[in-house]
């Protein structure tokens, strides 16, 4: 017996049901978790136009040998081979294509549920062999200088990875192209599969972060210069910064999840420090978004302080303003009052009475005069005593 059967005979000890996937009649008259779905024929093509399929491929020891065009001859050549895995890269797929992966991998319905409705936080389930993956990509758009968000969901069992995306990021081509780069990292299995997304995605939070940053930056600076607006970017950033957190705070307790199963599940050691080390960017990009929570909230208290000085000053001015107006008509007023009296005096002497017993007086007129300066003369000290002018 040659060491490769030996290696095939102890996988299928560990994983009985490769047994029955690898038999064709077995696997047709098997049914998975969905029991009123049909089960598509091993040799029919039941693809569709349109397809989801963005990547599919079969890998023995790590080193593409087949690329399947279709799910069904996807899942021919996974059975033709020996030791193979597959990895089935979807975008949006269509209910009837989830149905046919959850019939030939056994995928469990409420993750398949999952998958379809999409909009699910991160988390990281356990059906069986299989694991249930969501995570929650996001990329800076430095046009619109905002957060975009992107879902996607990762099926790995025994022998395959199906990963399943609902938005444009994370590229997994590229994911996929720097994991076929390296077979021997490949050939550990889907495990490795399932790092390399992890690692992809929180690689793709650094742009993130670099981009929220200078963002906050620029807050500041806009704070300080009293730019009326800053108020509702504060708020804006705050929203995205409170939805970056809410996709990168799970990741860390999946990660810790996965690590918890390395000897259970007898994990490749190499691969045990590669988890770790994503697991140490997720918290570091972790403690960056809870840094940036407190530097939003420090910075709209400042905004909140300087608007409330910037209010009081206005306040103030116009209360001077005020002030110096009231001065203004005291001054106008008292002078007023000083030139009424003496034109009070001028227009009763010049009133057209033949009665009047000042008209024939001798001193009338100078009597009038001095009338008249005294009344203004007595009006000018009043004022000037209350500082009216």
């Amino acid at each position: 017996m040659t060491d490769r059967s030996i290696t095939r005979l102890a996988t299928l000890a560990r994983r009985p049901h490769l047994l029955n996937r690898r038999d064709p009649d077995v696997a047709r008259g098997r049914r998975g978790v969905l029991p009123d779905l049909p089960v598509p024929d091993a040799g029919a093509d039941v693809s569709e136009p349109g397809s989801a399929i963005v990547d599919s491929a079969i890998y023995v020891q790590g080193r593409r040998v087949a690329t399947p065009a279709t799910l069904a001859d996807t899942f021919r050549a996974l059975r033709a081979e020996d030791d193979a895995m597959a990895w089935i890269g979807l975008y949006r797929p269509s209910e009837s294509d989830l149905t046919r992966l959850a019939v030939e991998f056994d995928l469990h319905e409420l993750a398949v549920e999952d998958a379809i409705v999409a909009h699910q936080r991160p988390k990281l389930e356990r059906y069986g062999n299989t694991l249930f993956v969501v995570l929650r990509a996001a990329r800076y758009v430095d046009a619109t200088e905002q957060v975009e968000f992107g879902e996607l969901h990762v099926f790995v069992g025994p022998d395959f990875v199906v990963t399943v995306r609902h938005a444009e990021s994370p590229n997994l081509t590229a994911v996929r192209r720097r994991t076929e780069a390296d077979p021997s990292m490949l050939a550990r299995g889907p495990e490795a599969v399932l790092y390399a997304i992890l690692d992809a995605v929180v690689d793709g939070y650094a742009p993130v972060v670099a981009g929220l940053e200078n963002d906050i930056d620029e807050i500041e600076t806009e704070v300080f210069h009293g730019d009326a607006s800053v108020s509702r970017r504060i708020y804006e950033l705050s929203r995205e910064v409170v939805e970056f957190q809410r996709a990168v705070r799970p990741l860390r307790q999946i990660l810790t999840a996965l690590r918890a199963g390395f000897d259970k599940y007898q994990i490749d050691e190499e691969l045990q420090s590669y988890l770790r080390d994503v697991a140490d960017h997720a918290t570091e990009v972790a403690e960056r978004i809870d840094s940036f929570r407190v530097a939003l909230r420090d910075i709209l208290t400042v905004n909140a302080t300087l608007v409330s000085q910037r209010q009081n000053e206005e306040m103030r001015a116009l209360s001077e303003a005020s002030n110096a107006q009231n001065e203004e008509v005291k001054k106008i007023s008292a002078w007023a009052a000083i030139l009424f009296a003496p034109t009070l005096v001028g227009t009763i002497y010049g009133m057209n009475f033949d009665d009047m017993p000042e008209l024939g007086w001798h001193y009338g007129y100078p009597f009038a005069l001095v009338a008249m300066v005294c009344v203004s003369v007595g009006l000018w000290g009043v004022f000037k005593a209350r500082r009216w002018i």
